[in-house]
């Protein structure tokens, strides 16, 4: 047993101080530090956020492997990353992608065998479904073969509100704003996509405006209803423009955790002016024809998908008990790469935690996790897939498979090793080597679909060899 003198424990917790401090001076200084010293971890990621909550767990884990690292007086200049990275690597190869959804196939099978009933999907993801990328595909073609129709849940405003195609969507710029990006302890809970709005100045306007498009299955506003919390506003009222009609005036009754309010009958365009309302938390609106199959997307800039932790199970609870979750998606990875480390154990280990908050949001739902895309960085001069590419794959399919969530390999399904490459020479990625282009999402949402429909066909099998 080795015993430490005075002096040497003094010299250990100086050693430990040092490396504490030098870690965060180096975080505080890369920022301002010429970009050169860096060339190689990312050719450009100035489109890519991270929350908060990510760069916390991030840097508390290499904390941790340091001070791990003095305490057992290893000298070892290995990095600390202890991840291998096999370049042959196969996500997919010992995770089943299909198991683990049999809840949401059988709604699936109901839906197809008796043509009633709705089946609801919320995709949560980050910049890649930004815009309503991918998932507005996703969804489309699951209404073209089940049935369907509407654009489903739509939030008071959005940074890529100008950019999506599947509905035309306009508000004030004045409106409150609370992410959960960026704000840990908001004024009331987070919406379901993780946002809270409030018309704080009573002596201003604050409106949301929607007109539909000619997109198949989202060419009106099926049955708008309104979301939105508790509030002190006694007289708390909205006015309703929907297409050529008059103006009606509704009120709102803010005494629930979660109230919804019908607004009118499927229209073509709608606008809403919020009165006297400023203490109510207002979440969004939801348009679709109730039954068939609906898609929500949640995507949010910056989000590694560790936010959805703070989610408000007895809020969700309430949205759940409305809109009926039986899948929930999860598409994340952007926000989480690009940052020299191959070391992903804090990412699955908080995404464990994650995944066990949404099964109390939405008790009734499977989860799918999508692993990340490819990503490719300038190595050795070439373009290549980014090591961290696989590293990450492999945290995603180890926190699928610990919480018996279905799993999807995004990178393998899309060509694996070096296929980024392939997909911005053939103009289906922008030239960051990590984002998809609109024709590049519509066939990764194809590929997506056919994954699950694999999973599908495999589950209707099942099902008739049990009948037989």
């Amino acid at each position: 047993m080795l015993v430490l003198s005075t002096s040497d424990k003094s010299y250990f917790g100086k050693t430990v101080l040092f490396l504490v401090l030098s870690i965060f001076l180096f975080l505080g200084f890369k920022s301002v530090l010429p970009s050169r010293l860096f060339p190689d971890n990312a050719l450009n990621n100035r489109n890519i956020l991270i929350d908060s909550m990510a760069l916390i767990a991030q840097n508390e884990d290499t904390m941790i492997a340091v001070v791990s690292t003095v305490k057992n007086d290893s000298v070892n200049t290995k990095n600390i990353d202890e991840d291998i990275v096999d370049p042959n690597f196969n996500p997919s190869l010992d995770v089943d992608g299909h198991q683990n959804l049999e809840h949401f196939f059988a709604r699936l099978y109901e839906l197809e065998q008796n043509g009633e009933g709705k089946v609801r999907i919320g995709y949560f993801g980050d910049s890649m479904n930004d815009g309503d990328f991918i998932v507005q595909d996703v969804r489309s073609k699951f209404q073209e073969d089940f049935g369907g129709e509407g654009v489903g849940f739509v939030a008071i405003s959005s940074l890529s509100a100008g950019a999506r195609g599947s509905i035309s969507h306009q508000y004030s710029k004045n409106w409150f704003t609370q992410t959960f990006v960026k704000v840990k302890k908001p004024l009331a809970p987070f919406g379901i996509d993780g946002q809270v709005f409030f018309a704080k100045d009573p002596g201003q306007q604050y409106w949301a405006k929607y007109h539909a498009v000619a997109q198949p299955h989202s060419s009106m506003l099926n049955n708008p209803v309104l979301f939105y919390g508790r509030g002190d506003s006694e007289n708390a009222h909205i006015s309703i423009q929907a297409g050529k009609d008059s103006v009606q005036t509704k009120q709102l009754t803010p005494t629930s955790l979660l109230n919804t309010l019908r607004l009118t009958s499927t229209v073509k365009s709608l606008r809403v002016d919020f009165h006297q309302a400023e203490s109510v938390p207002i979440y969004g609106f939801n348009f679709d024809n109730g039954k068939g199959v609906h898609v929500d997307n949640f995507s949010m800039r910056g989000n590694s998908g560790l936010p959805l932790s703070i989610l408000n199970p007895s809020l969700m609870n309430a949205f759940d008990r409305v809109l009926n979750y039986d899948l929930i998606i999860l598409q994340y990875g952007a926000n989480v790469l690009g940052y020299g480390s191959v070391n992903y154990k804090w990412y699955e280990r908080n995404m464990t935690t994650v995944v066990e908050n949404l099964k109390d949001c939405f008790p009734n739902a499977d989860i799918l996790v999508i692993s990340t895309a490819d990503k490719a960085s300038k190595i050795d001069g070439e373009m290549k897939t980014d090591p961290a590419v696989t590293a990450l794959a492999k945290a995603q399919r180890n926190y699928a498979r610990d919480t018996r969530s279905g799993y999807i390999s995004l990178y393998d399904v899309m060509g694996g090793n070096g296929s980024m490459v392939k997909w911005v020479d053939n103009r289906l990625a922008g030239q960051d080597y990590t984002h998809f282009n609109g024709s590049g999402s519509k066939k990764i949402a194809g590929l997506i679909y056919d994954e699950i429909l694999k999973g599908y066909t495999k589950y209707k099998e099942t099902q008739t060899k049990e009948g037989e």
